[in-house]
């Protein structure tokens, strides 16, 4: 564990950097932007990996699955990823530290480049061209991708950077970084199943009060009272053992839940 001799360079950290401009060109709705991101990564896990065939094939396996996170911050991800790699660190060790980087990343780079430079410079170039300036959309698209080019190139060597200084620290301290991030991954799905998940019970029943009144009781009100979000857990176990022990592709699970969902509603249990 971390005793391997480095073998990529500072160039191999901006190669894969620009690579990343191929993130969004694999997505689709089974690993997202995880065939991607092997795609942009491979070369230099290929220099790592030339002597070590199966090491290679495990290294690449353990990417092709899925990942979402924004485009510009993702050469961080990457170039951390790869240092950890190249110092000779366990292939699923650097794997949690990725995935643990993916959502907090999305969100920064979403806020910088969608939500800070892009109202920002098309505000000014709007500007312009309302007052007359004909360069006006070319000076956007220069900005726009000068800016985004710069964040991806800084992204990139900070995460080289912040890989090859601290390799030494988490070498000795992987295991508990790695269950660290496993944990805040695992927190993270559990939160996004509870709320996009949605499972709500139709089933009411009939009951008469002490004043001789009938009132209508809601299935689904009980079993929030008592395990709430029941419904989007169940699903979701049900989901992964589906994935992880009968290996369904995502269509497949898309058309069961289709054909589930329209059902019980047909039938009046889900509303």
């Amino acid at each position: 564990m971390g005793s391997k001799q480095p073998v990529l360079t500072k160039k191999d950290y901006i190669k894969t950097s620009l690579r990343s401009y191929f993130m969004q060109n694999g997505f689709n709705y089974t690993s997202y932007q995880g065939t991607s991101y092997a795609y942009s990564i491979f070369p230099a896990l290929e220099k790592i990996y030339k002597d070590e065939p199966q090491k290679l094939k495990e290294a690449v396996d353990g990417n092709i699955e899925f990942f979402n996170t924004n485009p510009q911050t993702v050469p961080f991800i990457s170039s951390l990823q790869l240092a950890m790699l190249d110092h000779g660190e366990d292939v699923e060790d650097a794997r949690s530290i990725k995935l643990a980087l993916m959502g907090p990343l999305s969100g920064i780079g979403d806020s910088i480049a969608q939500f800070g430079l892009a109202p920002l410079i098309s505000t000014i170039c709007a500007g312009m061209a309302l007052d007359g300036i004909v360069a006006a959309p070319i000076i956007f698209l220069i900005a726009m991708i000068g800016s985004m080019l710069s964040i991806k190139l800084t992204m990139g060597l900070l995460g080289y950077k912040l890989g090859t200084s601290i390799i030494d620290t988490l070498s000795q301290q992987i295991s508990k970084i790695s269950r660290a991030a496993t944990i805040v991954g695992v927190t993270v799905i559990s939160g996004l199943a509870v709320n996009f998940v949605k499972v709500n019970m139709k089933l009411q029943y009939a009951t008469t009060l002490a004043s001789g009144e009938e009132q209508i009781v809601a299935l689904q009100t009980i079993l929030d009272k008592i395990i709430p979000k029941l419904g989007s857990v169940l699903v979701t176990v049900v989901v992964y053992i589906l994935i992880k022990k009968y290996n369904w592709t995502t269509y497949k699970l898309i058309g069961l839940l289709m054909v589930v969902g329209v059902a019980l509603s047909a039938l009046g249990i889900l509303g």
